[in-house]
């Protein structure tokens, strides 16, 4: 009886703790029996985060946190994301709270839809929120500031303020008067059109050619825009006219100089022309030989020597040209005769 007790109890607290891990898992409370992967994002600070808080992607939760730890300077919070749901590899992490009170969660971006998901165990981009602490304290600090203003402005202060204002205001009341009734006649009279400034605001023909002039004035500076484009390409081209004599004019300085080293090298003596000129036995041999080459022309004109009796000789000429009809003759019917004939024909046409 006593076994049968305790067998009883002990499935009872079994089904106890099994209907508990049913609840909560049905209630989203954890992930121990869910599949998921584990995305990392580094922290300077995590805002009250803590372990089981949920990681939600435009309100919409898709995971929890499952480990909070530190990594050198910065707080290291590991997600466990759901299997089924992907984050983009420029999505964004960013820690929110819902409302003031409410729990701290990790809210993840979307990211660009052309982007790759992001593998497991990767690291997500983050974005620092500001600290509500700090900004509790920044609002304390402006509250007590505001506090102190209002103090001084408490009896005497507020006094020795508005005390001097209050005296110039009754010694310059006349004045102020004054201005102030000069003020409402000349804004009656703009109200009626009357004066420079109240027929321009309430003529029609003066609004209608003020615009005209002001249309004149743009039509003037889109015109003045355009020659100054004109002139800009203008000048355009005349700055490359001035490079290209620039080029020339580095051509010929390189050709002059060229022309001063040969005509240096010349003088020097230096080259062909250089001895020509300088070297007085060039010259000498030079007019020796125009010499004897003037001797000879001057003996083959007066038919000295055979190439003058060939040049001016005219039985040679004909003593010539009657051998080589001969020979022209002999040739004539050399084809039909044998070596021995042609030999014999060719000594009686000579001979």
């Amino acid at each position: 009886m006593k076994g049968s007790l305790e067998t009883r109890l002990g499935v009872f607290f079994a089904m106890v703790a099994l209907a508990a891990v049913l609840l909560i898992e049905l209630s989203g409370g954890t992930d121990v029996f869910k599949k998921g992967y584990e995305l990392h994002a580094l922290f300077r600070r995590t805002q009250q985060l803590k372990v089981g808080d949920p990681v939600k992607m435009a309100g919409v939760r898709i995971g929890r946190v499952s480990i909070i730890d530190f990594e050198g300077s910065k707080v290291k919070v590991t997600m466990k994301i759901d299997d089924h749901r992907k984050v983009k590899t420029d999505s964004e992490a960013r820690i929110q709270a819902a409302g003031l009170v409410g729990e701290n969660f990790v809210s993840l971006t979307f990211g660009s839809p052309e982007s790759p998901n992001l593998e497991a165990n990767s690291n997500i981009e983050t974005v620092e929120q500001a600290d509500l602490n700090a900004i509790m304290t920044k609002l304390d600090n402006v509250a007590g500031g505001i506090e102190n203003l209002t103090k001084s402005f408490s009896g005497d202060s507020i006094q020795n303020v508005l005390g001097p204002l209050t005296d110039f205001m009754n010694q310059n009341n006349p004045k102020i008067t004054a201005i102030l009734g000069d003020l409402q006649v000349v804004s009656k009279n703009m109200a009626e059109g009357r004066g420079t400034l109240g027929r321009f605001m309430g003529d029609d023909t003066l609004y209608t050619e003020a615009t005209q002039t002001m249309k004149s004035l743009n039509e003037t500076a889109t015109e003045a825009k355009t020659l100054l484009a004109d002139a800009k390409g203008s000048l355009d081209n005349v700055t490359g006219t001035f490079t290209e004599a620039k080029n020339i004019f580095g051509d010929l300085k390189l050709t002059l100089s060229a022309a001063q080293d040969t005509l240096n090298k010349v003088n020097q003596g230096e080259g062909s022309l250089g001895k020509l000129l300088h070297d007085e036995s060039l010259y000498s041999e030079t007019t020796l030989a125009m010499s004897n080459l003037r001797e000879i022309f001057e003996k083959i004109n007066k038919g000295q020597g055979s190439a003058g009796k060939l040049v001016n000789d005219e039985n040679l000429y004909s003593n010539a040209k009657m051998t080589l009809q001969k020979i022209d003759k002999a040739t004539e019917g050399l084809e039909d005769q044998g070596p021995l004939s042609i030999l014999g024909t060719a000594v009686n046409r000579l001979f």
